[in-house]
C-alpha cells in the first residue's frame, strides 16, 4: 500500500516536472516578443497598423490547434502522443529563434521576420496542444477517490500549470525588460532559441509509459477522432459554451499595438518600465490562480467569467481618464499607471480562461480531450486574431496614427462599449458545473 502510494507520488512529481517546464518555457516567450515589438518600431520603422497586424498575424498557426490535437490523438509515435509531439514543438522554435539571431541585419525584413515568427508560433502550437491534452488526461482519468476529489485534482493541475505559465511570464517580461536596453535583438533571440534546446533535451528523457498516461487500444484513425470531436462539439453546453466565450474575445477591437506606440512614442514611458508593467501582471494571473486554486472553484463559472469580463471594460474607461491627463493632474504619475492599471488590463484577457479550461475539461468526453481542447484554444487563438483585425480598423476610423493620438479616447469607449455587449448572452455558460461521469 505504502509502495503503491510512493509511486503514485512519483508520478506527480514527473508529471508535473514535465508540464511545469513546458508551461514555463511558453510563459517566458515573451522575453524574444519584447525585442520584437522594439525592433519593429526602432529598427524597422513600423507604423502602429503594421505592428498590431503582424502580431495578429503571426498567431494565424494558433488556428491549426485542432488538427495538431486530432493529429497527437490519433497517430502515435515510438508507442506515444504527447512527449514526441512536444519534443517537435520544441524544435521548431528553437530553429525559428535561432534563425532570427543569426540572420545578418541586411537581410533583416518585416516579411523575414513574419515568416520565422509563423514558424515559432507553430512550434508553440504543437507544444501547447500536448500539454493541454495532458491536463485534460490526468484530470479525467478514474481514481479511487470521490467525484469530489477528482474534480478538486483536475482544477489544482490546472492552477498549478497556469502558476508555472504566469511564473515564466515574469521572469520572461522582468529580464526583456531589463536586457532590451544592455543587448541586442539577436542576442536575445539566441538566448530563447538556447532554452528551447534544452527543453527539447529534457523532454525526450521522459516516457509516457512512467507518466502512465491514458493510451488508446488500437490506432484509431484520424477520421474516428475527427468522429468523436464533432460528436462533442454537438452537445449544447460545449457548443454554446466555447462560441460565446470565443465571441466574447472577437467582438472587442483589440488597442495594444496602438497603446504600445501612445506609451513609448508619445509618453517616452522607458522599456524597464513596461517590462515591469507586464511583471506586474503576470504576477497578477499568479495571484489569480492561486485565489482561484483556494477560493474560487465552487463559484458558477458564468458568474466568474461575467465578472471579469465587467472588470475589463472598468478598466479600458479607465484608460479614457488616463489619456485624458485625470490621473496626472491627480498626482500619479505616468509611470505608475502604465505599471498597475495597464500592466492588469493586459491580462485580465486571460483571467477568465482558467475557470473555463476547467469547465471544459469536466464535460469533455473521454477520449478526445486533445482534440476538444485544442479546439479551444484555435477558437480563442481566431478571436485574438480578429479581434487584432478589428483593432487596426477602430484605430483607423478613430484617426489615430504614430504622431496623432486624440481618437484614442472616442475608440476606447467604443472598444468598452463592445466588451460588455457579451454579457446579454451569457447564459451560454452553464450556471453550475457538471459532476464527473462515472466511467462504466
Amino acid at each position: 500500500m505504502v509502495s503503491g502510494e510512493n509511486g503514485e507520488e512519483e508520478r506527480r512529481r514527473r508529471i508535473r516536472g514535465l508540464l511545469g517546464l513546458g508551461f514555463c518555457v511558453q510563459g517566458f516567450r515573451c522575453f524574444p516578443w519584447t525585442a520584437i515589438n522594439f525592433f519593429l518600431k526602432d529598427g524597422l520603422n513600423a507604423a502602429p497598423s503594421t505592428l498590431q497586424l503582424l502580431q495578429s498575424s503571426a498567431n494565424l498557426p494558433m488556428v491549426g490547434k485542432p488538427l495538431y490535437g486530432v493529429v497527437s490523438d490519433a497517430i502515435y509515435i515510438g508507442g506515444q502522443h504527447r512527449i514526441p509531439y512536444i519534443a517537435i514543438g520544441a524544435v521548431l522554435q528553437a530553429v525559428s529563434w535561432l534563425a532570427i539571431a543569426i540572420l545578418p541585419s541586411s537581410n533583416i525584413s518585416i516579411f523575414t521576420i513574419t515568416l520565422y515568427l509563423l514558424l515559432s508560433n507553430l512550434g508553440a502550437s504543437i507544444v501547447e496542444v500536448a500539454n493541454d491534452a495532458i491536463v485534460a488526461e490526468i484530470g479525467r482519468q478514474p481514481t479511487s477517490s470521490s467525484k469530489k476529489k477528482q474534480a478538486s485534482s483536475s482544477g489544482e493541475l490546472q492552477s498549478f500549470v497556469w502558476m508555472a505559465s504566469s511564473m515564466g511570464g515574469v521572469l520572461g517580461n522582468l529580464l526583456g525588460g531589463v536586457t532590451i536596453d544592455r543587448f541586442s535583438s539577436q542576442a536575445m533571440f539566441l538566448t530563447f532559441g538556447i532554452l528551447l534546446a534544452i527543453q527539447f533535451l529534457i523532454t525526450i528523457t521522459f516516457s509516457e509509459s512512467s507518466l502512465h498516461l491514458p493510451k488508446s487500444p488500437s490506432n484509431v484513425g484520424i477520421r474516428k477522432q475527427l468522429s468523436e470531436l464533432t460528436f462533442a462539439l454537438k452537445k449544447p453546453e460545449i457548443a454554446y459554451s466555447i462560441s460565446w466565450f470565443a465571441a466574447s474575445y472577437a467582438i472587442i477591437p483589440a488597442l495594444t499595438g496602438t497603446m504600445f506606440f501612445y506609451q513609448t512614442q508619445y509618453l517616452k514611458i522607458d522599456s524597464a518600465v513596461l517590462g515591469i508593467s507586464k511583471v506586474f501582471g503576470q504576477a497578477a494571473m499568479l495571484l489569480w490562480s492561486i485565489i482561484y486554486n483556494q477560493y474560487l472553484k465552487s463559484v458558477p463559472p458564468r458568474k466568474l467569467i461575467s465578472a471579469v469580463q465587467v472588470t475589463m471594460a472598468v478598466f479600458m474607461l479607465s484608460d479614457i481618464l488616463f489619456m485624458k491627463g485625470i490621473y496626472r493632474n491627480m498626482g500619479m504619475p505616468d509611470s505608475v499607471y502604465v505599471v498597475i492599471f495597464s500592466g492588469l488590463l493586459e491580462v485580465l484577457y486571460f483571467f477568465k480562461i482558467l475557470p473555463f479550461s476547467v469547465l471544459i475539461a469536466q464535460l469533455c468526453p473521454r477520449g478526445c480531450e486533445g482534440s476538444l481542447m485544442a479546439f479551444l484554444m484555435s477558437a480563442i487563438a481566431l478571436a485574438f486574431i480578429v479581434s487584432g483585425y478589428l483593432g487596426v480598423a477602430l484605430a483607423s476610423y478613430v484617426g489615430v496614427t504614430a504622431d496623432d493620438f486624440s481618437g484614442m479616447p472616442q475608440g476606447l469607449l467604443i472598444q468598452a462599449a463592445c466588451t460588455l455587449v457579451p454579457l446579454f448572452w451569457s447564459s451560454c455558460i452553464p450556471e453550475e458545473k457538471p459532476r464527473t461521469e462515472k466511467k462504466d
